[in-house]
């Protein structure tokens, strides 16, 4: 880690190999830590809350730190089974549709972690582009 709020570089590099799959999507450095976007939405953005900072993902999440957070995007019954099953889930306290997973590089599920990044990136992108992401995972190419 650079920076107190930085996320591990093997989580972020993790991250950034399932995210480069998608179509048009970039990554770039955040207010802290690192996002995913398309387009200028964000799909998912991950950091480190240390001693209770920063408060909203501290707050949200339960945790003081050190702890590495990534938020994202669901909807439908996925936000709602992701938002009442517990740990390591929990909703964000900003934005309707935002969820958090506290990542373990150890004990994370990172197929299912992949899962709901691809399922984030549809929510915000366009039609079009979701289509081209949905049709390559159904060709298993991602």
């Amino acid at each position: 880690m650079t920076e107190a709020s930085d996320a591990p570089v093997g989580v972020v590099l993790r991250l950034g190999e399932v995210c480069e799959g998608f179509p048009d999507a970039y990554e770039e450095d955040a207010w802290v830590g690192t996002r995913w976007r398309i387009r200028k939405r964000t799909f998912a953005h991950v950091l480190t809350i240390v001693s209770g900072v920063p408060a909203a993902y501290a707050q949200a999440a339960g945790a003081d730190g050190p702890a590495t957070v990534m938020t994202f995007r669901a909807a439908g019954p996925e936000l709602a089974a992701l938002t009442s099953v517990g740990a390591p889930f929990f909703k964000a306290r900003w934005g309707s549709d935002v969820v958090g997973i506290v990542l373990d590089e150890e004990e994370t599920d990172w197929d299912e972690v992949s899962e709901l990044l691809a399922e984030s990136y549809c929510i915000l992108a366009p039609k079009g582009l979701a289509r081209q992401l949905r049709d390559s995972l159904t060709e298993g190419e991602v």
